[in-house]
């Protein structure tokens, strides 16, 4: 269903359980209204509601995960430039094993791969590289090159969806590294800068193909990567 700002939403779950994500906001009561412009999307469980919208803009979610660009450093605090209207904070010791003796090996310039503890209107975002058992679990510097672009933020949605084969059918074809940032943000590591921009393109250029005309995409791309 295609909703607009401003639109009420009457959805038949119950407002106790069911939980309202992007493009919607709880009003008083049992009052839900459209944020923005999209095509209104439910899922289990839940249920979850959101807006799915074609948008490049990206607005701070608590919880998501995002890549972002160190562009300074106050104190014992970096900026992270991660797409928002203002830079992210970033602590010393949100990183695995940090200590006041022990910091990690952060510059301006390096790219991070982060989580978003706080994400609200009336604070700046603060972003953390740990989970909540205090592991690193994949988060932190994305060292040894790579290549990353941007993509819009529907099409991060589409990559990360439990029925993506993308991904996965491209790691048959060449071992590579990714992360996926719901900024619209990908950064791709494989084993030579030719492999890393073929896979780059192939992520830019599933944005609107079907799931059959991404398999047809993966299997030619087998086949280059392979040498034929």
């Amino acid at each position: 269903m295609v909703v607009m700002p401003g639109e009420v939403v009457e959805l038949d779950d119950g407002l106790e359980s069911l939980v309202v994500g992007p493009g919607l906001r709880r009003e008083v009561g049992e009052v839900v209204v459209v944020t923005r412009a999209g095509v209104l999307r439910r899922k289990e469980p839940g249920p979850v509601y959101w807006v799915d919208c074609h948008c490049k803009r990206y607005v701070a979610t608590r919880g998501e995960n995002v890549i972002g660009v160190v562009v300074a450093k106050a104190g014992d605090i970096f900026r992270v430039d991660i797409g928002t209207s203002e830079p992210a904070s970033l602590s010393y010791l949100a990183f695995e094993g940090a200590t006041k003796k022990n910091r990690p090996a952060v510059l301006v310039g390096d790219l991070v791969y982060a989580k978003l503890l706080v994400a609200s209107r009336d604070m700046e975002p603060e972003l953390i590289c740990v989970d909540s058992y205090g592991k690193k679990a994949g988060l932190g510097v994305l060292a040894g090159g790579g290549f990353m672009f941007s993509v819009p933020l529907h099409t991060v949605r589409k990559l990360l969806a439990p029925d993506s084969s993308l991904l996965s059918t491209l790691g048959g074809s060449t071992p590579f590294e990714v992360a996926v940032g719901m900024n619209g943000r990908v950064w791709v590591r494989a084993r030579s800068v030719r492999e890393t921009m073929i896979l780059a393109q192939a992520v830019e250029c599933s944005e609107y193909m079907t799931k059959e005309e991404v398999r047809a995409m993966c299997d030619k791309l087998g086949d280059v990567l392979a040498g034929f």
